[in-house]
């Protein structure tokens, strides 16, 4: 399968920071890409590079086999994570007039349809909802019928039910055989959406891979989640994490661990098990104090 984006030996640096420090990776074509991180890693500097928004102290960006041209920002679509609308413009005029910078144009009407507008098309944008908002952004980035579409933390924001309606558009764009490549907070949605992800810290990326893969690499166990008081019964050398008034097990043997926590008389009425998750993965390789 063939790279779209190929970047080698990126890097950024400020007068005081080194923000992104000889990142490489590849983009593959019909894929998506997710770049994930603190805040402060160098993610969303990385991408600024990748959109063709921000140029590199050093190293390349290549598009197909080439450096970025002048063409390029017409062949890609960007959702940012604020995009100002033309205020007093409904849905419809919006696309219209976001459609009419581009020579080349997708259809209105596939783009109403692929994102679900019709139920808003002509309402002022400013009573949109941040879910409707943030799928009319969508259709916007997708009005030039991009090769490589960038989403930057697209659902910020929106509550768990228009997270997902959006999580099916992106997985709808994708069936279709578009290149994503997309930043997120949430580990939830890397995990659905990504067929491939870097894990990007102090400007190098630290852990690169399928999700299911980097799980597999980095965990060999599973975690039992239970009430503070039943897990300290196990007084015997068990290593556990409190959270709370809740206590995490992690263990390679779940049987065994129950049958220890049953034997010293531990109540399991509100156990709870769980496989290992990107956001153990994450907050492993990046710890756990606050970034700003």
């Amino acid at each position: 399968m063939p790279a779209v984006l190929e970047v080698r030996d990126l890097v950024k640096h400020y007068p005081r920071v080194r923000a992104v420090d000889g990142v490489s990776f590849e983009v593959q074509e019909g894929t998506c890409f997710g770049l994930l991180g603190p805040n402060g890693a160098g993610k969303s500097t990385t991408i600024e590079m990748l959109e063709g928004l921000l140029k590199p102290t050093s190293g390349q960006v290549l598009f197909r086999g080439a450096a970025l041209g002048g063409h390029y920002r017409e062949r890609v679509g960007i959702q940012f994570q604020n995009t100002a609308l033309q205020e007093h413009l409904t849905t419809r005029e919006n696309l219209r007039f976001f459609s009419a910078l581009y020579p080349k144009r997708r259809p209105l009407d596939e783009l109403i349809a692929l994102c679900r507008l019709e139920e808003f098309l002509d309402r002022d944008t400013s009573k949109l909802s941040g879910g409707q908002r943030q799928r009319l952004l969508l259709a916007i980035a997708l009005v030039n019928e991009p090769e490589v579409l960038f989403l930057d933390e697209p659902t910020t924001g929106l509550d768990p039910q228009a997270r997902r309606n959006f999580w099916d558009l992106v997985q709808g764009v994708k069936a279709q055989g578009k290149t994503i490549v997309l930043t997120t907070h949430y580990m939830e949605e890397a995990y659905l959406l990504c067929d491939e992800i870097a894990i990007v810290d102090h400007g190098k990326i630290i852990a690169r891979g399928s999700p299911a893969a980097l799980l597999a690499e980095h965990f060999d166990d599973s975690v039992l989640e239970l009430p503070v008081a039943e897990a300290s019964r196990l007084n015997d050398g068990v290593t556990y994490k409190q959270k709370g008034d809740v206590v995490e097990i992690h263990t390679p043997d779940i049987n065994g661990t129950i049958g220890r926590l049953l034997a010293v008389g531990a109540s399991l009425a509100h156990l709870r098990i769980r496989s290992r998750t990107l956001e153990d993965l994450f907050l492993e390789l990046t710890g756990r104090e606050l970034r700003t």
